[in-house]
């Protein structure tokens, strides 16, 4: 009888287990506005040949980009309209292209963005984001041994890059974008990632250092 009474009150749930996991992402995105623009980049899969409405890959790791100025503190960090959030782009990547796209006639916390595809390393260290194109995989050491005690972040999406020395890598799995924050890089490099922002990412070289809130 209990186990009839018990069916009544709670009733099987017949949804599939990704129907039911697309419903908790939902009700989750709803507790926490400030992560619904990453998170519909881990919900929606990119786009294929037969999906045309899907954000593609590139627009979304640049999505993420973007966002991730929200998630990051600098030091000395402040919120003064009047400067510009600075993203240098080194090579060429179909993601550089949607970064210029997308920066046009935007604002992040009320500062203007600058996309600046960069080719001289003394201008590496003017940016508060560079991302590196796969074309240029093989100057990954001087890239990164120019912008060493910098407060620059740095972001690829190619295989390896931050068990090289990179802060956050970006790669698709199962048709989403994914990311890997290596947080000791941060840290040396003085900034602070919001929990929030780690909450969506696989982290490695943990600590609690160099997080924020």
């Amino acid at each position: 009888m209990w186990e009839r009474v018990r069916k009544l009150v709670c009733p099987a749930d017949r949804r599939s287990a990704k129907q039911r996991e697309r419903a908790r992402n939902l009700r989750w995105m709803a507790r926490a506005p400030w992560a619904a623009l990453l998170a519909l980049s881990l919900l929606a899969p990119v786009a294929s040949r037969s999906d045309a409405q899907a954000p593609t890959e590139y627009q979304v790791k640049a999505a993420y980009i973007f966002n991730f100025l929200k998630f990051v503190e600098w030091p000395g960090d402040s919120q003064d309209s009047g400067s510009k959030w600075v993203v240098g782009v080194v090579g060429d990547s179909p993601v550089g292209e949607e970064l210029t796209r997308l920066a046009e006639g935007k604002e992040v916390l009320g500062r203007s963005l600058q996309v600046k595809k960069l080719q001289s390393a003394d201008s590496f260290r003017d940016c508060n984001i560079l991302f590196i194109s796969p074309s240029e995989r093989k100057r990954w050491p001087s890239i990164l041994s120019t912008l060493r005690g910098s407060s620059v972040l740095t972001v690829a999406d190619t295989e390896d890059f931050v068990g090289s020395g990179g802060m956050i890598q970006l790669f698709v799995e199962d048709t989403r974008v994914r990311m890997v924050v290596d947080v000791s890089a941060t840290n040396r490099a003085r900034l602070k990632i919001s929990s929030k922002m780690l909450l969506l990412a696989r982290v490695v070289g943990t600590s609690e250092r160099g997080v924020g809130n």
